[in-house]
């Protein structure tokens, strides 16, 4: 009896440790992504989207770059699919088909440009010197070329002839991948700059 007594309170023990440490780990994590986020254009949606994150970011800059660039890689890949969706509605004019058709080739370009950077990131784990510079470059020129086809994108909606319902919808998400895009161009400038 005293034997189960004994191992039921190290069990208990054991538990109790993991938790705080898996809570202070996770704390520190979002202390970091919180201050990190400071240097992006959009803050609290840079927090909002990599919180859930913390616990794989754990205060590493590369890996926090890694997972900002992962977050606008998913949302602009969800937004070709939706711009996708939207092209097979009934009753759009040709020029909303054409604009909607045009913004789906530069979301894409968006999702291989953002693609590229990801894997870029990660084969670059021991790089320094020029070598280092070199895909950084790299890295921030695909992630700027993303944000101008988002841009070119939202232009191709100017205008009072198109659907506002359709213009809209389109706005609102084209408008958060370039917004999470841009935080990831930030945040992988700051790991730049540690180097």
């Amino acid at each position: 009896m005293a034997r189960s007594t004994l191992y039921l309170l190290l069990l208990s023990l054991l538990y109790i440790t993991i938790t705080v440490r898996s809570a202070a780990t996770s704390s520190s994590s979002l202390s970091f992504i919180r201050s990190s986020c400071r240097a992006t254009t959009y803050p609290a949606l840079c927090v909002q989207s990599l919180s859930a994150y913390a616990p794989s970011i754990q205060g590493n800059q590369r890996q926090l770059a890694q997972t900002a660039l992962s977050v606008s890689l998913a949302r602009a890949q969800n937004t070709v699919s939706f711009v996708n969706k939207l092209t097979k509605f009934k009753g759009l004019k040709g020029r909303e088909t054409a604009a909607l058709r045009d913004c789906a080739e530069e979301v894409s370009d968006t999702v291989d440009r953002l693609s590229k950077s990801i894997k870029e990131l990660k084969s670059m784990r021991s790089t320094k010197g020029q070598d280092f510079q070199w895909h950084i470059s790299n890295i921030e020129t695909w992630v700027s070329a993303a944000l101008t086809d988002e841009t070119t994108c939202v232009d191709g909606f100017a205008g009072k002839a198109l659907n506002s319902r359709v213009k809209t919808s389109i706005k609102t998400r084209i408008v958060n991948v370039a917004h999470v895009t841009s935080n990831a161009l930030a945040l992988i400038n700051k790991y730049a700059s540690r180097y």
